[in-house]
């Protein structure tokens, strides 16, 4: 179009000109040709006037201006040959570059000339994307036997929020194949729902293929120049219901064991009182031995209702009222508190954090009684300090460390009413993790590795300021 606007005012006989004269222009062989006579004419000129002004016969001197010329000739055809073959030999190779084909290889790569180094690079060229292509062939193998095994629903979708792709375990959630739903909106297969919102995220949704509870997780990418999105979905279903029967195997475990205990000897005393009611004549005594069984009875019912008390607590832990903390003040407080064995304190950096005092307070009392418990058994000394962790000092972790026996059993100290205690409760680990988990940190504990003992460690979010 520009090229037709500007010769608007350019005179046919000029643009008829300017068209002659493209058709006119040489091409390289052509060009190539041209110049190869024209290196020899200066040659072959003096040696034809040198030939017909000379004394020589009419013979010799068509002769030889014959064998000037053939010469000449086979001279200019064997110099075009030699420029135009390799380069006709680069042109078909890279044409097959072009298609895949990098079966094809040049001859006479070497490199101690300018011809053989360009054949070189061409056929590492050819071997370098031979690699490329292989590795991309197994990597594509490898994805699509990943996509085909896994049990994820994978779906990509347009920007237009049209199905572009779908895994087998996608196709059989939406109950057909992706084949037959490519190009539908998301809308008509129920996943609109799931393209938007915050991800990851858990949300119940029903399917033709499936019903459950679904992690979504999604992202985006480009392909071809244009957005794409990508939609994962994981059956949380089944494990959810595992780790749902595991709990409740757990708490059933615990309550049955506890139940048993109070119920046991109640169950004993109550058939020694009414056997002894029941003998005639009573024994003189009958009436303390009654009165002892009916205290026994009664101290493990308060037992019983003690325990279904400290579970109903555990379960109903109130929301933490935050306010400012001072860490380092709250932690020498509680260490003071400690009246059966001093609790030496490792100072740290002064912080003022968010959180509720009262419950922090329960949790470094727990820790901190758990480990002079450990350390009377050997001994042994308990320390407690604080510290700043992790890049610009996002957390603020508050550690005891105790000289104790160990952890002989890491798997179960957070499982509620577990204990290693003779007279424990087994909630205080419990309603600890409970109350660094509300406050949007966490509560680990593990043996030493320089000595025998524990070290309990709480993160907490540091998102006060320094005091």
């Amino acid at each position: 179009m520009i090229e037709q606007a500007l010769q608007l005012g350019v005179p046919r006989s000029c643009q008829a000109a300017s068209s002659a004269r493209r058709r006119r222009r040489l091409g390289y062989e052509q060009r190539l040709w041209l110049f190869s006579i024209l290196a020899t004419l200066p040659a072959t000129a003096v040696a034809m006037i040198l030939l017909w002004t000379g004394d020589f016969a009419l013979r010799t001197q068509w002769t030889l201006t014959l064998l000037i010329i053939v010469s000449g000739w086979l001279f200019t055809a064997a110099l075009h040959h030699r420029v135009v073959y390799p380069l006709r030999t680069v042109s078909n190779m890279l044409a097959a570059l072009r298609e895949e084909d990098f079966s094809l290889r040049a001859r006479g790569a070497r490199t101690d000339d300018a011809l053989g180094d360009l054949l070189v690079e061409i056929n590492a060229l050819g071997e370098a994307l031979r690699d490329q292509r292989l590795g991309a062939v197994e990597a594509t193998a490898l994805l699509r036997k990943v996509m085909a095994e896994i049990d994820v629903a994978v779906f990509t979708f347009d920007e237009h929020q049209r199905l572009q792709f779908a895994n087998p375990r996608g196709e059989r959630l939406l109950g057909a194949r992706a084949g037959g739903l490519q190009g539908c909106g998301a809308a008509d297969l129920g996943l609109a729902e799931c393209l938007a919102g915050d991800t990851p995220r858990i949300i119940p949704v029903d399917f033709p293929g499936g019903a459950g509870r679904w992690e979504v997780r999604r992202s985006t990418f480009r392909m071809e120049g244009r957005p794409r999105q990508l939609l994962v979905l994981s059956d949380l279903t089944k494990s959810l219901r595992e780790e749902e029967r595991q709990a409740w195997k757990r708490l059933i475990q615990v309550l049955r064991h506890e139940i048993n205990n109070s119920l046991a000897p109640i169950d004993s005393l109550a058939g020694s009182v009414a056997s002894l009611l029941n003998r005639r004549p009573r024994p003189s005594d009958w009436e303390a031995d009654m009165n002892d069984g009916l205290t026994v009875i009664r101290e493990r019912s308060k037992a019983l209702n003690r325990f279904m008390t400290a579970y109903s607590d555990l379960t109903r832990l109130p929301r933490p009222r935050l306010g400012p903390v001072a860490v380092g003040d709250r932690v020498r407080r509680v260490a003071g508190l400690e009246a059966r064995q001093h609790i030496h304190v490792v100072a740290g950096p002064q912080r003022t954090i968010l959180a509720d005092g009262d419950q922090v307070d329960q949790l470094l009392i727990n820790l901190m009684r758990n480990a002079v418990d450990a350390a009377q058994e050997t001994g042994g000394q308990v320390r407690v300090g604080w510290r700043e962790a992790g890049n610009g000092s996002p957390w603020i972790e508050v550690w005891v460390e105790d000289e104790g026996p160990g952890l002989s059993n890491t798997e179960n100290l957070f499982v509620p009413f577990f204990t290693t205690k003779p007279d424990g409760a087994g909630i205080g680990l419990a309603l600890c993790r409970e109350i660094a988990e509300a406050h949007g940190g966490g509560l680990s504990l593990v043996n030493r590795s320089d000595r025998s003992g524990c070290r309990a460690c709480l993160r907490l979010p540091a998102n006060g300021t320094h005091a």
